[in-house]
């Protein structure tokens, strides 16, 4: 049995065995967007305790401003996680429903762009949140 090129009439270019791939919409099945969480929790606890060892070496504010970098992490974990689109892989133009490291190629061009955009969202989101969060941080009066 030959498989389909097609996973709806509308999304030309999707292997029928990953059906659920969304151009710039959905790009990650179950196993890639536990990764995206997970590595938003680590990015939680990392600004948590960025933050608390600024505080409490009582770092300048303007010091603190640091853990936007870890808060931009968390916030892109998460994002990917909620949005179930690996902002990497729309990046490269990839996408996996199955088994983590295991990947597929965009074939279609106009998929490949809306990736991109949606990826460029997602990155873009993520920097302002990291930026909020390390504003604020420096801007508390601890």
């Amino acid at each position: 049995m030959a498989l389909s090129t097609y996973a709806a009439p509308y999304e030309p270019g999707i292997p029928a065995i990953d059906a659920d791939y969304r151009p710039g919409v959905c790009n990650i099945g179950p196993a890639e967007i536990a990764r995206r969480r997970q590595a938003g929790h680590v990015g939680l606890v990392a600004t948590v305790v960025a933050f608390g060892f600024l505080v409490a070496i009582d770092a300048p504010p303007i010091l603190r401003l640091l853990v936007a970098l870890p808060a931009a992490a968390a916030a892109s974990g998460y994002l990917q996680a909620t949005f179930r689109f690996c902002a990497g892989f729309g990046s490269r133009g990839i996408y996996n429903f199955g088994a983590v490291g295991t990947t597929h190629d965009v074939v279609d061009e106009d998929a490949r762009a809306r990736d991109r955009a949606k990826a460029r969202q997602i990155g873009l989101a993520s920097v302002a949140l990291g930026a909020a969060v390390g504003i604020v941080a420096a801007l508390l009066p601890l």
